[in-house]
């Protein structure tokens, strides 16, 4: 359910830059300036974002996540959405250009079987807002985790070729990134290639849609194996938490062995990545993604792997907000300021 669109890669790549370049210099001094969060806006209802208050006049609303892009629209207050600054919400105006998302096919629908809606999706409906918040909060909350990662960052450092693998499902392999740069794993390589001038690391996409951690026992060969990795990132739960699929014994076993097999085969080094939660309405949402999480740590840390903490910090967000305004596909696909938090969490790994 992946739906890259054909945008221009060097367009997207300095767009990219300079909004994170914006974004570092800003958290050096507070984490206030919040940019490109999604909302979808039901008929005329408030909204809120995640880190209300909202201060001054520091709101831009656009159609794309990366500012400037050919297809942009940027909204105007007073015409298309009103502010509640002290509230943190934003409303959309009758008459607006911005999409109504009550009109969306799955809105308002209960333990929805997305097979039944075809064409469903939420990317029509997001708009992306740049705001500075009138708090600062301690997140992403994720300790470093270089002690696991020493090989990595010694070959960094030194300007040595450095191949990371990103092995997992469908969120991995880019499900619903409106570009490959703005896939999470690929967004953190290039953070780490910026602060490191030396270092060539090269980022394979191992992933493959659908897959649960059962699937993925069966495509270590081809898809970590055979790339001689130096840094793997194993990503999987999101289809193993569905109803009636991987039990969280045979989840923690299927873990550990590939954890067994990877330190067997290759030199490389391993992060668990625990990830977001789905639509709670969805019929294969099972409410377990917590327990899927909390396994993942705990093989992560009975094994001495570096773990990202994608779970609690999504967590934090999302409680915030509705699942809808992080979902692309409205079902377990981050759109791509949920891409953003994951960038996030493994930025703070310490390479």
């Amino acid at each position: 359910m992946s739906h890259l669109r054909a945008l221009p890669l060097l367009l997207i790549a300095g767009a990219l830059a300079a909004a994170a370049l914006t974004a570092a210099s800003t958290e050096a001094a507070d984490n206030r300036n919040v940019m490109g969060e999604s909302l979808v806006l039901i008929g005329t209802e408030p909204a809120r974002v995640w880190r209300g208050p909202i201060l001054g006049k520091s709101v831009v609303i656009r159609s794309t996540y990366l500012p400037g892009l050919p297809n942009t629209v940027v909204f105007t207050e007073g015409k298309d959405y009103a502010i509640d600054p002290l509230k943190g919400q934003i409303r959309r105006l009758e008459g607006s250009r911005i999409r109504d998302y009550s009109k969306n096919v799955l809105f308002g629908q209960k333990d929805f079987n997305h097979s039944k809606f075809p064409g469903f999706t939420n990317n029509p409906d997001f708009v992306f807002v740049d705001y500075r918040a009138g708090r600062n909060v301690e997140w992403p909350v994720q300790p470093s985790q270089t002690r696991f990662l020493e090989r990595t960052k010694s070959r960094i450092r030194k300007g040595e070729p450095v191949k990371v693998v990103a092995f997992g499902d469908s969120i991995t392999s880019g499900g619903e990134a409106t570009s490959p740069a703005l896939i999470y794993w690929q967004r953190w390589v290039d953070a780490v290639k910026a602060r490191n001038p030396k270092a060539q690391i090269t980022a394979v996409n191992g992933a493959t849609g659908g897959d649960t951690s059962t699937d993925g026992l069966k495509r270590i060969q081809d898809k970590v194996f055979a790339t001689a990795p130096d840094l793997v990132l194993v990503a999987f739960g999101m289809n193993d938490q569905n109803v009636g699929f991987v039990p969280l014994n045979t989840f923690e076993a299927n873990l550990r062995e590939m954890v067994k097999r990877i330190r067997e085969t290759t030199p490389a080094e391993i992060v668990l990545v625990s990830g977001c939660t789905p639509n709670p309405n969805w019929h294969w949402a099972s409410g377990k993604m917590g327990e899927y999480a909390a396994v993942t740590r705990k093989v992560a840390s009975e094994t001495r792997c570096a773990y990202a903490d994608v779970y609690s910090n999504w967590k934090a967000v999302v409680d915030a907000k509705k699942p809808e305004d992080l979902l692309a596909n409205n079902v377990n696909h981050p759109n791509d300021f949920g891409h953003w938090i994951y960038f996030q969490v493994l930025d703070r790994l310490g390479l």
